[in-house]
């Protein structure tokens, strides 16, 4: 009877595996359970900075991602943006991949939404052009180089909030939300050519390769991935949001898997010892 039993486990359909996974994935997105997310040092300093910042004060957002890494990325932006927008920062973003820009458009104009903000006044939009190294570069002397007018195609110098604004030196901080190797861009130019102090939020899997940039001070800050989304949406006061429900996701469908691969592995040594017995 024992030995019947493994084997029943052992001859599963994967289906009802595939099944427990799903439901494990899927209800936690849907039903808030608060797991415990620690904060880390190197995000509680974006935080910080844009934290510590007067009311009027004008910071750059550029956000660089796309349909293959938004899951990550855009509950990054949101939170930032959120932040941004709650403390009455005036926000500057432009979207260097050319596939992400109606995806960065839309978070900006829809967070903007939220905390009633204007178009012009409270932020504004650059939108996109190629060749995103000399583009970084051009924004250093001018933001007017590179664009001359925004993404709606309305002149720069007739935006309120441009006025008095040339470059990067004009703007208190940069957080770049990227998932693309342009990021290095970001570092060279923005920071090492222009000074500017700068911050990444990047995807996990490339978020270890800039730690180095994180320890040297040449970044002031870091986000990595979902992770770094549950951990900025904590701090601004909004631990509901969706990359803490990603995280819990995440985190119960790991305990699942865990558990599955203990019980698969008894039923191999069980149904083994019977087999030799």
């Amino acid at each position: 009877m024992y030995g019947g039993f493994w084997q029943k486990v052992a001859d599963l359909d994967r289906r009802w595996i595939y099944l427990v996974i799903g439901l494990a994935t899927f209800i936690p997105v849907l039903t808030y359970i608060r797991v415990p997310v620690s904060i880390t040092s190197e995000v509680s300093a974006v935080y910080d900075k844009l934290d510590s910042l007067p009311r009027g004060t004008v910071v750059m957002v550029p956000m660089e991602f796309g349909p293959s890494t938004m899951a990550e990325l855009q509950p990054m932006a949101t939170a930032v943006l959120r932040h941004c927008f709650s403390r009455d920062l005036k926000v500057i973003s432009t979207a260097l991949q050319i596939e992400g820009v109606i995806l960065v458009e839309q978070v900006l104009r829809e967070t903007a939404m939220e905390y009633s903000k204007n178009y012009g006044v409270d932020y504004v939009f650059l939108g996109y052009k190629p060749s995103p190294d000399m583009v970084i570069l051009n924004m250093g002397e001018n933001f007017r180089n590179s664009f001359p007018r925004d993404y709606y195609g309305i002149e720069l110098d007739s935006l309120s909030m441009m006025n008095g604004i040339s470059n990067y030196s004009n703007t208190a901080c940069i957080v770049n939300i990227n998932a693309t190797s342009g990021v290095d861009y970001w570092i060279n130019y923005a920071n090492g050519r222009y000074g500017a102090d700068l911050a990444l939020g990047v995807t996990a899997v490339i978020a270890t390769d800039y730690y180095a940039f994180l320890h040297s001070g040449q970044i002031f800050g870091l986000m990595g991935g979902l992770k770094g989304a549950a951990e900025y949406e904590r701090l601004i006061g909004r631990p509901r949001d969706i990359a803490n429900r990603a995280m819990t996701s995440v985190s119960v469908a790991h305990v699942f898997i865990i558990l599955f691969i203990i019980i698969g592995n008894a039923a191999f040594f069980a149904n083994r010892r019977k087999d030799r017995s």
